[in-house]
């Protein structure tokens, strides 16, 4: 048996969207179950975004701690942001992220993994990065406000990331699924073998 996640589509009898946000919205659909039955569904309605595992020479890690009010904690973090435009290329805007929240640039990009944050309440697709070869950027750096205005940034040694994990310390899910990625990608065929940055996502089509 092959285990690989497979795109499908059940009959929507009906849908409605009660509530629309500046980001993203809520639909309701009524799903044809297979025994024929009809059953409402409530969910976000999500435009993707990108996260960037950003190590440097050192084997530290980039992150960030910030508010966020819907878990209330204050929650360290890789950097991270929405894809705004549709269809725009993920890479484009894990660079831009990269660059906005830590002001740094990276030579060397690869596409750690892909994964469904919530799929049993919500179609949010995030694609994480894996990018080395860092420097400082240039320019100014991006003015922030709201949440962001009291943003910690740190890099930290990948292992003290691992230990906190493990130990329920740490809980963001791209910050997780990125650092047990990378321990798991050197673990097996090593990080060259990961895939290339601009790597088709069926989940989020975009042009290169």
């Amino acid at each position: 048996m092959t285990i690989k996640d497979t795109p499908e589509e059940w009959e929507v009898r009906a849908t409605a969207t009660p509530f629309v946000g500046n980001k993203t919205s809520v639909r309701t659909d009524d799903v044809v179950m297979p025994d024929g039955s009809v059953a409402r569904r409530d969910y976000q309605v999500h435009p993707g975004s990108v996260a960037v595992l950003a190590l440097d020479d050192q084997d530290r890690a980039v992150v960030l701690r910030q508010y966020r009010h819907p878990v209330h904690h204050k929650l360290w973090e890789i950097p991270a942001g929405l894809l705004d435009v549709p269809g725009e290329n993920p890479l484009h805007a894990a660079q831009r992220e990269l660059y906005e929240e830590a002001h740094v640039k990276a030579e060397d990009w690869r596409v750690l993994t892909d994964v469904y944050t919530t799929p049993g309440g919500c179609s949010e697709a995030v694609r994480i990065f894996l990018a080395r070869d860092l420097s400082e950027a240039e320019g100014e750096r991006f003015e922030v406000e709201d949440e962001e205005a009291d943003m910690e940034l740190a890099r930290v040694p990948v292992g003290d990331l691992v230990r906190g994990v493990l130990a329920g310390e740490l809980h963001n899910n791209c910050l997780v699924v990125g650092v047990l990625s990378l321990v798991a990608a050197r673990g097996g065929d090593g990080l060259d073998a990961l895939r290339p940055a601009e790597a088709p996502w069926p989940a989020r089509p975009f042009e290169s």
